[in-house]
């Protein structure tokens, strides 16, 4: 049961991002401090001493405590928000949102499920069309073609921000874990710093119409900002999975517009924590009444209407094959997100004399240091790659931010956190079917639940990433490798139960591969974070299910109670990499070939000692990382 203080929390009319739209110079931290300062802070509460039973009484209180639009939220939905908010007894700030903007509604018109570069080609275009703000926050930052999609945008913006004779703020974060860190977990970062060859974001110069701060956030020790998201003009939102590096991972990036902005926006200034200088111009434009007033020809979230479904996607793609390629030495943004979604099919279309295998290989080829040439089957019609998938809804649908602030104590007890318990109800409460997509699953309280659901009769499919950062989860206290997990969790069933017929592990694979590829050679991994329940209620964003993201990082997720989006979801999720065709494990947890080996690059079951001697090479990776972020 939701408390009646947690109650009258989410129902009060200031937050803090209300505050500051009347004292717009005033430190989010500050305003924090004033509104909610003064009641208890728990943070090693453990839930598991009181955790309320389901109850109608649990799910009417939960539905009073958010703003849902016009869609009634499923008893799925409501009971997973219900849980996440007893968490705000023993820290109202532990979901890094304001009380009353945890529970909302809004459209998610693009879903991105490609490689890196695909997800920041969105945020460019999504900066470059700013007419007054940026707010943009990552965990890893270096040079790459990422950083130079989001340059090049930022040179641009201010051009055409001069072209209207206007300035634009822009925030940027990300964690470069510094000794000053350790006294301010908040650290300004000066130009000479942020121009650097490390980061190479553009100078003063390059960016006459821009106001640029930039800040590193780190809570020492294991406290990291892990959460990526981006906010525009307080109209959009996107909520990715990737950092900004060149990797060879598929990634994942849902666009919100709606109410659920405003929500995302208060997360932004509560996480900045500082002073805003110059303050953001929508500080009085919320979300709910359409953020700034600009000069966007696209439709307002409510009137965008059906999307495109991925076949008719494909078909125009090929239509416009030949179009250019929107890259950093050769930019092409595009007016609106149809343009968008039509330019990146073209680029996976054929190219004369090429297969549809050859074109997904060349695509997943673009930023990965290894090329690697193709080995999966020719691809049948209707199930090319489309990394632009087009899930707007004809109405809004509840949505909730589960998110969890950043902890950096050496220990596993900040656990009581609104993203912790959303999984934990969700999985508890399933009656169906459960599917996970991460890069590695090994958090102790996940493992137990998702053997407790198999023992309910529900089925279990997850993805994982094999041998992704290894050494680094091999550490003593870091849960161990998805293999391990894996393992684990098939020793905790029965032998001969139908559990073990429910349960589906399957290791990631590349769409154009026909087997896993061990992280140990950057070619083929995937850093998607989803979580999908009965089919009906999704949750995407940052986190992991590792115990680095459990118990420390920042973390930021969306969830969502629509049955359309988890439909798409799920079916772009198959249709864009091999894993469920080819990825399935044996029996004892581990990928094999044909023959019975392990896949390339795997490194067994180290006991105690060998795990922690290689953990020396693994806690550098955490380092750089955390958690490989």
């Amino acid at each position: 049961m939701v408390s009646e203080r947690v109650c009258k929390l989410c129902r009060e009319t200031e937050t803090v991002s209300s505050v500051l739209a009347t004292n717009p110079t005033e430190a989010p931290g500050d305003v924090v401090k004033r509104l909610y300062g003064h009641h208890p802070k728990d943070l090693h509460h453990n839930p598991d001493e009181n955790r309320p039973a389901p109850s109608p009484e649990a799910l009417e209180m939960a539905f009073k405590c958010g703003r849902w639009g016009p869609a009634k939220p499923s008893p799925l939905f409501l009971q997973a928000f219900a849980d996440s908010l007893n968490c705000l007894d023993a820290d109202p700030m532990s979901g890094m949102v304001s009380p009353p903007l945890m529970g909302s509604h809004g459209t998610v018109p693009l879903t991105v499920i490609a490689p890196l570069a695909d997800v920041i080609r969105h945020c460019s275009n999504l900066i470059v069309r700013a007419e007054r703000e940026v707010f943009f926050a990552t965990c890893s930052w270096s040079p790459s073609v990422a950083q130079r999609l989001v340059k090049n945008a930022l040179i641009e913006l201010s051009r055409r921000a001069g072209q209207r004779r206007q300035r634009v703020v822009v925030k940027m974060m990300y964690d470069k874990a510094g000794a000053a860190n350790a006294f301010d977990s908040h650290q300004a970062v000066k130009p000479a710093a942020y121009t650097s060859k490390s980061i190479q974001l553009p100078s003063p110069e390059e960016i006459p119409n821009l106001d640029l701060r930039v800040v590193s956030l780190h809570k020492w020790v294991l406290g990291t900002l892990h959460a990526k998201f981006c906010v525009v003009d307080r109209k959009v939102a996107a909520v990715m999975s990737n950092n900004m590096e060149d990797n060879d991972n598929l990634e994942m990036m849902t666009h919100v517009e709606g109410p659920i902005v405003d929500s995302i926006y208060d997360t932004a200034l509560i996480t900045w924590n500082n002073h805003l200088d110059p303050p953001l111009p929508s500080h009085d434009a919320p979300a709910t009444e359409g953020g700034l007033s600009t000069s966007d020809q696209e439709p307002h979230y409510v009137d965008r209407g059906p999307g495109r479904d991925q076949d008719q996607i494909v078909v125009d793609g090929h239509a416009q094959a030949g179009l250019p390629e929107h890259t950093p030495g050769d930019p092409h943004y595009d007016i609106d997100v149809a343009a968008e979604i039509t330019r990146m099919q073209s680029c996976y279309s054929t190219k004369p004399d090429e297969t549809r295998l050859q074109a997904a290989n060349r695509q997943l080829n673009l930023a990965v240091k290894k090329p690697i040439g193709p080995t999966g089957p020719e691809i049948p019609d209707e199930e090319e790659m489309t990394p632009y998938v087009s899930t707007a809804t004809t109405h809004p649908v509840p949505m909730a931010l589960v998110s969890r602030a950043p902890y950096g104590p050496v220990d596993s007890k900040n656990v009581n956190v609104p993203q912790n318990e959303a999984w934990l109800s969700l999985i508890r409460n399933a009656k169906q079917h459960i599917f996970i997509q991460t890069p590695d699953l090994n958090a102790a309280p996940l493992v137990s639940a998702l053997a407790a659901a198999l023992k309910r009769g529900v089925e279990v499919t997850y993805y994982v990433c094999f041998g992704y950062n290894d050494p680094g989860e091999m550490i003593p206290g870091q849960g161990g490798t998805n293999d391990q997990a894996a393992q684990a969790l098939i020793t905790s069933l029965p032998p001969n139960g139908p559990e073990l017929e429910l349960l589906h592990i399957y290791s990631y694979i590349g769409k154009d591969q026909d087997r896993p590829i061990h992280h140990y050679f950057h070619s083929r991994s995937c850093h998607i974070k989803l979580l999908i329940v009965d089919r009906v209620v999704g949750v995407q964003g940052s986190g992991n299910q590792d115990t680095q993201s459990w118990f420390h990082s920042q973390e930021v997720n969306i969830m969502v109670d629509s049955q359309e989006i988890c439909g798409k979801w799920r079916e772009a999720i198959d249709r864009n990499q091999n894993t469920k065709a080819f990825g399935s494990v044996a029996e004892d947890g581990i990928w094999r070939d044909v023959e019975g080996n392990p896949g390339k690059g795997y490194m067994g079951n180290p006991g105690t000692v060998e795990g922690l001697f290689k953990g020396v090479v693994g806690m550098a990776m955490k380092m750089e990382g955390m958690g490989g972020c």
